[in-house]
């Protein structure tokens, strides 16, 4: 059925279509079709043309409606933008000072032309932004200018700064040691150096480390940058700290673009290193020193560098064409490269294998030492701290600080005896009151020293004591009063097996030894089965002897030396004209016989001279050095003469009738002789001087290591006789007595607990009102490790301190240091710094490339170079001081400190928040900066610890 139901369509269909067509002809479904589309088409314009009409009328109702009428900001928007942009304004004026404010707005210029302009432009041309960055700088500037005038910077610098600076120094030196009790050498030592530096910083500081800050780059920009947003909290108004987008450009520019260059580049040891350099470029390279570094260095990089250095130029000398004279100063140099390239060899090689050896432990067991007498120690100041120990030790120490306690009585008797007769011959008279005091003075030595109540007592003969008990009963006290049990004390302790010979076999003698520089160096004594070698002319077994004023015995009584001048001639150095003489120098003994060429002027020999007459006295009579002379000095004749009569004086010098007689003379003539340059021990004012004041330094020696060591008993009642007769004393006389008289208790501690505490403490008793003496001597105590050990020497470092300040400088010291604080932070110096800033990183006005890192073995012999310089630069007077051992490792100390980037910058932020304390302080930037440092892995460790530890003892 539906077959036949779509048939029927079909048909159906078709046949309408036939008849359609039929009726209508072939074109009628075109014009069907066109009529249909006028029809929609005229449908269509006529629905268009209502529309309009009545939309219209519809606008014309609502202008006249309650709706609000259009918007015109977008078209006055665009018709702003279509202006031309008018100049802008802008006010200059930033700290009050002009000098300073020209600077600092090329300074703004350029960070936002290098960090901001360069790709804002190519985003708009529209200036409002670049205009509020920067008001909203130049208004943080004015804020922060504001905030220093009104802030003190004298406790900063005088106080805060050497704090931080110490305690930065104290936990390096902790953190050294406790690396040195571990003894671990397979870790790296750097890294393990920097990880301890922080484990004893959170020890020292309690609440705070920045270990994070210091080896995170990631860390350190997020702290600089919540940083600089707490900065500009502070001095922004609140307006244009909310603005955020504003807000964090102005954070990028001064995080990343300034601060983080600026920490990086002065956390950088090789530009450390080079300003060192640049600081001391006035002083001259000594050979000595340098060589030195390189036998002390524990740095195999440094030891390359310099080796590839001399071989280079060594290989550079070789390829010279020279003839003449040229080839002696040739050889010469050819020389010192080659032993400098062996010592460097050496060094190397006993690194690398491990085979360090201990100077102090080497000589005490193996090594012959040379012989110190008694006398010589207690008038050195080095000396006399290691024997003091010493007699603490064995119980012996009454006997000397007795012979001491005297010394000073008859020094200062003497004086007010001196001064009391001048008195009476202008008729004035208080001699009983005088003699009253002296006697109390000799009652009170007696009392604390001889009497049966002495405790502990000067065991000596009771024959010589009552004698002495009777003499104060019935005379009146003299200077000389002590002088024979003094002598047999002295005595004592030379003979006595417990004191003196039992000190020359304890180890505190060596290191006395090692602080004198009188211990031979094992560094070059030839292959490790102990057979010396010789090389080019320099002996192997080098005597790095002191020349301080003490003498030692022969250390080969075999060895036979024989020296004469085999030539002169005349050197020009600097346009400085002077003769110089070649010393040819023959040194034989049982196995080897050596022979070597050194050079030296007739100041050596004139220097040398004095230094052997003032330590031996009967050849002053025996020996006479040529003459000077003024004019003519350098013709041919004259040089020919002084040559001969210096060889006379050398061949009488080395006579072995000589030698014999003054065994310790040798080794003063085995230093001279070396083939090293010479090192003077006086300057010429001094050598010309010494004919003057040698008398009287000897003595004032004496009593400037008596005085001060006065127990309290007697200090006090000496400190009565002083009050009462300052007023007849000169001026010198007063000084000494404020030296004698002032000294505390002999072995006070005048410190906490050093090792867990910060370097801000107060240190000592009339220190804290004096800036100078308190910076001064807190870098001493933390440079050379002073608290560590006898206090008797700190006491004396303070004392000379305080006279070297008040001869220099008066009474007016302090207002001369918050003077120069003030200076320091005036406009002048404002504007230095900022140009210096603006130049370093602007040169020419364009920003500064990075620079290039410089190849390493640059950065190890800049290294060298540095620490030569350090050593150079050391006073003498400081060595006689503290001891050469002492300041050497010191100062190495210190360079060593400076060698890593991490504790520099450690350094760096403590000084950066300091700073910010100080200028801030109503704004609580310590908790601030707790809460920075607050993820720190160290702290959390050092948490743990602590709460492991109280645990068990809450639990009880």
């Amino acid at each position: 059925s539906c077959l036949q139901t779509s048939l029927s369509i079909w048909g159906w269909g078709s046949l309408g279509l036939v008849l359609f067509l039929v009726t209508f002809g072939p074109f009628a479904i075109f014009y069907f079709a066109f009529y249909i589309l006028c029809f929609v088409g005229g449908g269509f314009v006529v629905t268009l043309l209502f529309g309009k009409s009545n939309s219209e009328k519809y606008l014309e109702q609502c202008e006249h409606s309650f709706l609000p009428c259009t918007s015109v900001g977008i078209p006055k928007c665009i018709e702003e933008m279509k202006r031309e942009a008018r100049p802008i304004k802008i006010d200059r004026r930033l700290t009050g000072a002009n000098i300073i404010d020209e600077p600092l707005q090329q300074v703004i210029q350029f960070s936002l032309r290098d960090y901001v302009q360069y790709w804002y432009y190519t985003l708009s041309d529209d200036e409002s932004f670049l205009l509020e960055i920067r008001q909203a700088l130049q208004y943080a500037l004015v804020q922060f200018s504001a905030r220093s005038k009104e802030t003190d910077w004298q406790p900063y610098f005088t106080t805060r700064l050497v704090d931080d600076f110490g305690t930065h120094l104290r936990v390096f030196r902790k953190a050294q040691q406790r690396i040195a009790e571990k003894g671990d050498q397979m870790k790296d030592q750097a890294e393990e150096l920097v990880d301890t530096f922080f484990e004893v910083e959170v020890e020292m500081e309690k609440e705070v480390c920045r270990d994070l800050v210091c080896t995170s780059p990631k860390d350190e920009e997020g702290f600089l940058r919540d940083l600089c947003e707490v900065l500009l909290y502070i001095l922004l108004p609140p307006g244009d700290f909310q603005n955020k987008i504003m807000r964090y450009f102005v954070r990028e520019i001064l995080s990343r673009g300034i601060l983080l260059p600026l920490i990086n580049q002065l956390s950088d040891p090789d530009y450390i290193n080079q300003y060192v350099i640049w600081m001391i470029r006035d002083s001259n390279c000594n050979y000595e020193a340098f060589m030195n570094i390189i036998k002390l260095s524990d740095n195999i990089g440094e030891l390359e560098a310099v080796k590839d250095k001399a071989s280079e130029e060594l290989q550079y000398l070789r390829s010279l064409d020279t003839a003449g004279d040229d080839i002696n100063t040739i050889k010469n140099q050819i020389n010192s490269l080659l032993y400098v390239i062996k010592v460097c060899d050496s060094r190397i090689q006993r690194l690398q294998s491990g085979k360090e050896i201990d100077t102090v432990k080497l000589a005490a067991n193996f090594g012959k030492l040379c012989t110190v007498p008694l006398d010589h120690i207690l008038v050195d100041n080095v000396a006399l701290q290691f024997f003091m120990d010493y007699m603490q030790q064995t119980g012996g120490q009454a006997h000397l600080f007795f012979w001491m306690t005297v010394e000073g009585y008859r020094v200062t008797a003497q004086q007010q005896l001196e001064v009391l007769q001048s008195r009476q011959k202008d008729g004035k008279h208080q001699t009983n009151q005088t003699k009253g005091l002296l006697r109390a003075a000799a009652f009170g030595v007696y009392e604390q020293y001889l009497s049966e109540k002495a405790s502990p007592r000067v065991n000596i003969d009771d024959n010589l004591v009552a004698k002495l008990a009777e003499t104060l009963n019935h005379e009146d006290p003299t200077p000389e009063i002590f002088d024979d049990i003094q002598r047999k004390v002295y005595e004592l302790m030379l003979r006595d097996e417990r004191f003196y010979p039992s000190f020359k076999q304890n180890v505190l003698y060596v290191r006395m030894l090692a602080e004198l520089d009188m211990l031979k160096d094992p560094s070059f004594r030839g292959s490790d089965d102990g057979e010396g070698e010789s090389f080019n002319g320099s002996p192997t077994g080098s005597i790095n002897l002191s020349l301080d004023d003490l003498s030692n015995g022969p250390s080969d009584e075999t060895v036979q030396l024989h020296a004469y001048i085999s030539d002169t001639g005349v050197c020009n150095d600097h346009g400085k004209t002077y003769a110089l003489y070649a010393i040819t120098v023959h040194r034989r003994n049982a196995n080897s016989e050596e022979m070597w060429k050194t050079y030296r002027r007739y100041s050596d020999f004139h220097d040398f001279h004095m230094r052997i007459t003032e330590q031996f006295e009967n050849l002053a009579n025996i020996l006479k050095l040529p003459g000077k002379k003024t004019f003519n000095n350098m013709d041919r004749e004259f040089l020919e003469k002084r040559k001969k009569d210096l060889n006379a004086y050398l061949q009488l010098l080395l006579n072995p009738e000589m030698m014999k007689a003054s065994p310790a003379l040798a080794h003063y003539v085995y230093d001279f002789l070396e083939n090293k340059a010479y090192s003077k021990g006086k300057g010429d004012f001094a050598r010309k001087m010494d004919t003057f004041v040698n008398p009287l330094r000897n003595s004032m020696r004496n009593v400037s290591n008596a005085v001060k060591s006065i127990p309290d008993s007697l200090a006090e009642g000496m400190t009565k006789m002083s009050d009462n007769m300052g007023k007849m004393s000169e001026r010198l006389g007063q000084d000494i007595k404020q030296s004698f008289f002032k000294v505390p208790p002999l072995m006070q501690k005048t410190y906490s607990d050093p090792d867990h505490c910060r370097v801000a403490a107060p240190i000592d008793d009339n220190v804290d009102d004096n800036i100078p003496l308190r910076v001064m001597l807190l870098l001493m105590d933390e440079v050379f490790d002073l608290k560590e050990r006898n206090q008797w020497l700190r006491r004396n470092i303070k004392n000379l301190l305080q006279q070297l300040i008040r001869a220099t400088y008066g009474d007016t010291i302090n207002r001369k240091i918050v003077d120069h604080v003030d200076w320091m932070t005036s406009p002048e110096q404002v504007a230095d710094a900022v140009k210096r800033f603006r130049d370093a990183f602007w040169p020419n006005g364009i920003l500064a490339e990075t620079v290039p890192r410089r190849d390493k073995a640059i950065r190890m012999r800049t290294r060298v170079a540095g620490k030569t310089k350090l050593l150079e630069i050391m006073p003498d007077e400081l060595k006689h001081i503290i001891g050469a051992e002492t300041t050497r490792k010191g100062i190495l100390r210190v360079f060593e400190m400076f060698q890593h980037s991490q504790l520099n910058k450690r350094m760096v932020y403590v000084f950066l928040e300091r700073f910010l304390e100080t200028l801030f302080p109503q704004n609580k930037f310590p908790e601030l900066f707790n809460k920075l440092h607050s993820r720190s892995k160290q702290m959390q460790r050092y948490k743990q610890r602590l709460h492991s530890t109280q645990a068990p003892s809450l639990q009880k």
